[in-house]
């Protein structure tokens, strides 16, 4: 026993005590665990997104942030692998998500079939009806679809930080990326 004690104190000398989150794979982790979560950040982010869209009265935005945490909280993955060269790191993580893209597609096809259906009591297309459609429709959404991400990292006074997403990544962890 002491044996191992005095190894483990020897290997603890040489390597020194490092912070164990401190690696690129337990960066993807935390980025990911704060879309489960809910973390206060991705609410931020989607709130500035969902306020933004002019396309939404206020109901359809509740609704809409209502299906997006649900979204995130049942967003799954897994770490392929990471790969280190010096003070760069890439991170293969494919994660599984709701299939939004295909259902937006659906009730876009929908529309180009049953437009009358969205008409108001003028006969006019009514775009706050379709988007009551299409908000219906992704609440219902129940397919997956999975999708690699490769998470680059740079190190940076001993601190690996996740470098900026393009927006291709964003679009596969929404469920939307056009595949």
């Amino acid at each position: 026993m002491k044996k191992i004690i005095s190894f483990l104190t020897i290997l603890l000398l040489f390597t020194g005590c490092t912070d164990l989150s401190n690696t690129p794979t337990k960066k993807s982790e935390a980025f990911f665990k704060k879309y489960q979560s809910l973390d206060n950040n991705v609410l931020v982010d989607l709130n500035g997104v969902i306020t933004a869209n002019s396309n939404m009265n206020q109901k359809q935005k509740d609704i809409y942030r209502d299906i997006m945490k649900k979204h995130y909280q049942n967003l799954t993955y897994e770490i392929k692998d990471e790969t280190i060269d010096g003070n760069s790191a890439v991170v293969n993580v494919e994660i599984s998500v709701t299939d939004f893209k295909k259902v937006i597609d659906e009730a876009d096809a929908y529309l180009l079939t049953h437009k009358e259906e969205f008409n108001n009591d003028k006969k006019e297309y009514d775009a706050s009806k379709f988007m009551d459609y299409r908000l219906e429709q992704l609440k219902k959404a129940k397919d997956k679809v999975k999708y690699t991400l490769h998470l680059s990292f740079t190190k940076t006074n001993k601190e690996w930080t996740l470098d900026k997403l393009d927006s291709v990544t964003y679009d596969k962890i929404n469920g939307v990326y056009n595949y």
